[in-house]
């Protein structure tokens, strides 16, 4: 019996080590590229980008077949589907309460260092929707932080929005650190799991119904013709 308390002790001290753990994530981008770290306690892990392998000298004689490169992290966040502005809303609307119900029961125990973003929304293809994004996106920044430097801990945000009409492509470069304990990261994650499911879905469900520009002018043109 005695040895059965010792256990039980054992793994309720591990569980609370476990539960308190720090967990941190760096990521930088801009430019085109992009890096990550993740840390672990004490211990750090690089995730991207991942390191170059030299290429060996290729043989004379048979060609064999090509080995498959890593996939690099800025081709795969290129290929997400970029949200617009009624996107932004609604998934605001849905996760904004279920996030600050979560996050006042942490009482400010995640924090957020650096905080530096820069966004210049490009405006060339459609300057109308260009500029209603730019001032949806103005709205929500500068009512969401307020609310949000109030329930985590960010010792010196930097955000700056711009629209440039002569660019075709938005450019967004910046960094942001966040650190959080394993306990409470898995206590706002069950919390917010259903609504941002859900808030999914129906993203994606959209942007499989919305046909894309090329299809559109291919469908216009076939009409005309």
């Amino acid at each position: 019996m005695r040895w059965l308390w010792i256990a039980l002790a054992v793994l309720l001290a591990l569980g609370i080590v476990i539960w308190r753990l720090r967990l941190g994530l760096y990521v930088a981008f801009g430019g085109g590229q992009a890096a990550a770290d993740l840390t672990i306690g004490p211990f750090r892990i690089h995730l991207a980008p991942s390191k170059t392998q030299k290429k060996p000298p290729q043989k004379t004689g048979k060609p064999g077949k090509p080995k498959r490169e890593p996939k690099d992290l800025t081709e795969t966040v290129k290929k997400v589907p970029k949200p617009t502005l009624s996107d932004l809303r609604d998934a605001a609307e849905t996760l904004w309460p279920a996030s600050k119900k979560a996050l006042r029961r942490t009482r400010r125990s995640i924090r957020v260092k650096p905080l530096r973003l820069a966004v210049t929304l490009g405006g060339a293809a459609d300057p109308a929707a260009a500029a209603e994004l730019y001032g949806g996106l103005h709205a929500l920044i500068w009512t969401g932080m307020p609310a949000l430097e109030r329930l985590v801990v960010i010792p010196d945000p930097a955000i700056h929005l711009g629209l440039d009409f002569d660019a075709e492509k938005t450019r967004a470069e910046g960094e942001i650190g966040l650190s959080i304990r394993l306990g409470t990261l898995i206590a706002v994650g069950v919390q917010l799991a259903l609504p941002a499911i859900g808030w999914i879905r129906r993203f994606l469900r959209r942007k499989r119904q919305t046909p894309s520009p090329k299809t559109a002018d291919t469908a216009a043109g076939s009409h005309a013709a």
